[in-house]
């Protein structure tokens, strides 16, 4: 590990000194590159750093058992089982921050929730789930819009797609993706059962035009009336898209704008992440054929939490975590949720990357 750290403390020097250049700075997009790199680089520098020490200061207190002073030696009995058991945990903790990263963990994401099973209260749930998350966005200062959503009545949601922009989006929020099954007690419901609903969140990288490639000649383009609230203008102008991807047969739609344009630009937004998922998941499953975590598939098979309303508590089952806070998670408070998630799955990583396990 020592050499494995000093060269990437070599790499991080090498990285100031060209952002320093002129010539760099004049190209910004080589600017950008090599400074995300250094900026990735420091919380291993940083610790590397301390972790050196360490074995520094083990090395000296090694020496000095070797030689005849016996005071000398006492007191550095004690100091280097101190020393030991710090450099285990920088160990540790130097592992984690070695593991390869998701390069989409910086990315932009596009969301979207649908209600599954259970009718009216499943389309309400999804609409809490919506809500949740918006909550959760504002408390992270991420910018959030809405591409598309398909209200019903009584304030639930069949479908609703948004994007989340703001620092380290998707990296947060991709293990959100599967079934999130709720227990309640439905508005509608009149002799006060219980009932189980749930609804599907699909969490997707937001894909950039480098990402994915689409041939205009492979997208069929029809455009129609909306239909839905809005007034007399949905009615009268085409301005609703469908977008269809010949090669792979996905179909996105969109209709809330007033411009055609617009409706546009979203569904191709939508279309790119979705096909940059699908290029994902192929890639994911030709290394590997089965993770105890889902990983930006969103798949819908999983259930991954339960919220129990009476209980006041929400699960996560992948990691058998359960809180009894359900009532500050629904108004956005998921860190807690979020990280335990993520440290259980960068667990996962350093034992498959680990010689041995």
């Amino acid at each position: 590990m020592k050499e494995k750290l000093l060269e990437i403390q070599q790499r991080s020097e090498e990285l100031s000194q060209e952002l320093a250049k002129p010539e760099v700075f004049s190209d910004q997009d080589r600017y950008k590159k090599l400074g995300k790199e250094h900026k990735d680089l420091q919380p291993i520098v940083e610790k590397s750093k301390e972790y050196l020490a360490v074995l520094g200061n083990l090395e000296e207190d090694l020496e000095i058992l070797k030689g005849s002073d016996n005071e000398l030696k006492e007191l550095v009995y004690g100091e280097i089982e101190e020393i030991k058991a710090r450099e285990e945990e920088l160990q540790e903790e130097l592992k984690i921050l070695l593991i390869p990263k998701d390069p989409n963990d910086d990315k932009n994401a596009i969301v979207e929730i649908r209600a599954g099973t259970g009718g009216d209260e499943a389309a309400i749930f999804a609409a809490d789930l919506y809500r949740m998350y918006i909550k959760y966005a504002e408390r992270k200062n991420w910018k959030v819009e809405e591409l598309s959503s398909n209200m019903i009545g009584i304030g639930g949601l069949k479908e609703v797609i948004f994007s989340l922009n703001g620092s380290g989006v998707y990296g947060t929020l991709k293990f959100e993706s599967g079934v999130h099954r709720v227990q309640r007690v439905p508005v509608t419901e009149t002799s006060g059962r219980i009932h189980t609903s749930a609804a599907t969140v699909a969490v997707l990288p937001e894909a950039e035009d480098v990402d994915v490639d689409i041939d205009p000649s492979e997208l069929r383009i029809d455009t129609y009336r909306a239909s839905g609230a809005g007034g007399q203008h949905v009615n009268k102008v085409e301005s609703a898209i469908r977008i269809t991807h010949l090669p792979s047969g996905l179909v996105v739609t969109c209709q809330d704008e007033k411009s055609q344009h617009k409706n546009k630009a979203k569904a191709l937004k939508i279309l790119r992440s979705r096909l940059l998922a699908n290029m994902q998941a192929e890639h994911e499953a030709e290394i590997a054929a089965q993770r105890r975590l889902m990983v930006s598939t969103g798949d819908r098979s999983a259930k991954i939490k339960t919220y129990n309303f009476p209980q006041g508590r929400v699960t996560d089952h992948r990691i058998s975590l359960t809180l009894y806070k359900l009532e500050s998670v629904m108004v956005g408070d998921l860190d807690e949720l979020i990280d335990a998630v993520k440290i259980a799955h960068n667990m996962d990583l350093l034992q498959q990357t680990t010689p041995g396990t």
